[in-house]
């Protein structure tokens, strides 16, 4: 969650001012105009390739190579929250490219992406290896050409010392940063590697961070009343995989590494896996145990060890455990929560569920949010 005072945090559900303030630069950042906010969605979302994305109205808004253009504007936006006799917090919401401008009668209608857009479509030209090197270094070349002057941040639970042998980019910088595949099928990316996703987050800086889990610690709990929870009306199951075989080549010809095997060993579960569904496929059937096996298979070149494979593993475990549901936050809008946070909901009284923020979405100045989440597996007695 981003940085908000108790005290706000507390008043959410109270009648506390949301001011809104937009911002716009033609000089990538170093100096920034404000503009008139005339009305806007924001929507933080981590299943995206842009992190933050958003529709605004600004009026009366000069325009033209000197104002509000397609090329070479950035927006920024904050979401405030005015607590009577205290000065308003200004909750950072986003900094962004034009996607799309269109003149109004009143200003400009723009549909923005964040600065994630800037590195996607900035391809190379020609072909080039990457590494090797730490993963630090390389993610701040891959940044910083695309991003200049733009220092990359590294959360708790990732390792930016970790090695990257040399691999080929054809042209694809985004991919060779957040992910993709190769001709030969193999999976790209350095933050997939460490087990980690990337992302600009909302001050616009360049993140890697852990892959959130549904049993990561809770950032806000929320009361019954408001917030409502809507149960699930369709369970999809469409991504979910509870065993994954990982392999990974060591690099300099030396010899690959796994396949290293990590699945749901909780009995807990509803994906439960069994046992030992590759050593023992058998063994729910001699147990009784009801179990579904969906495998998922990730080969990277960038995986140089055993360690590191079982922990891309369990990140991609993580990543694909889980059944969608839809959770209501009926007159509660918190612009501090992040895409990736978990919450904890009283659905009724006394009985509280975990929800992982896969996106939350809200109205700039507005009071109520709908977020797309994922719930726990876990059974339920």
């Amino acid at each position: 969650m981003l940085p908000i005072s108790a005290a706000a945090l507390a008043a959410l559900g109270q009648a506390v001012r949301r001011p809104v303030r937009a911002e716009w630069s033609n000089d990538n950042g170093r100096t920034w105009t404000r503009a008139v906010f005339g009305s806007g969605t924001v929507t933080p979302d981590r299943t995206a390739d842009c992190r933050y994305s958003a529709a605004v109205e600004l009026l009366n808004a000069p325009r033209g190579a000197s104002g509000i253009n397609a090329i070479t504007t950035r927006v920024r936006l904050f979401q405030g929250l005015g607590i009577p006799r205290r000065d308003v917090e200004w909750i950072p919401a986003g900094v962004y490219v034009i996607d799309r401008l269109r003149r109004t009668r009143l200003g400009v209608s723009l549909d923005l992406l964040g600065l994630e857009d800037v590195v996607r479509g900035d391809e190379f030209p020609v072909a080039r290896t990457v590494g090797p090197d730490t993963a630090q270094a390389c993610a701040a070349l891959l940044y910083g050409e695309a991003l200049p002057g733009q220092a990359v941040a590294w959360r708790p639970g990732v390792t930016p010392s970790t090695q990257v042998p040399a691999f080929v980019v054809d042209q694809d910088r985004w991919a060779a940063l957040s992910g993709g595949g190769d001709s030969s099928g193999a999976s790209t990316g350095i933050a997939p590697a460490l087990a980690a996703e990337t992302f600009c987050d909302a001050r616009g800086i360049p993140t890697f961070g852990p892959v959130p889990s549904v049993t990561d610690p809770v950032v806000w709990r929320i009361p019954l009343g408001l917030a409502v929870a809507e149960p699930a009306q369709e369970e999809n199951t469409e991504t979910l995989r509870n065993l994954w075989s990982v392999t990974g080549d060591a690099g300099d010809g030396a010899a690959p590494v796994g396949p290293v095997y990590v699945w749901d060993d909780d009995p807990a579960s509803l994906t439960y896996a069994g046992p030992d569904p590759v050593g023992d496929p058998g063994a729910p059937g001699r147990l009784g145990l009801p179990v579904r096996v969906r495998t998922g298979r990730y080969t990277s070149p960038l995986i140089t060890s055993a360690a590191q494979a079982e922990e891309v593993g369990r990140a991609q475990l993580a990543d694909s455990l889980g059944v969608q549901a839809s959770l209501s936050f009926t007159s509660v809008a918190n612009p501090a929560l992040e895409a990736g946070d978990v919450v904890e909901v009283e659905v009724t009284e006394g009985v509280w569920e975990r929800h992982l923020i896969d996106s939350c979405p809200y109205t700039l100045g507005g009071v109520s949010q709908t977020c797309q989440t994922r719930t726990g597996t876990r059974k339920v007695a």
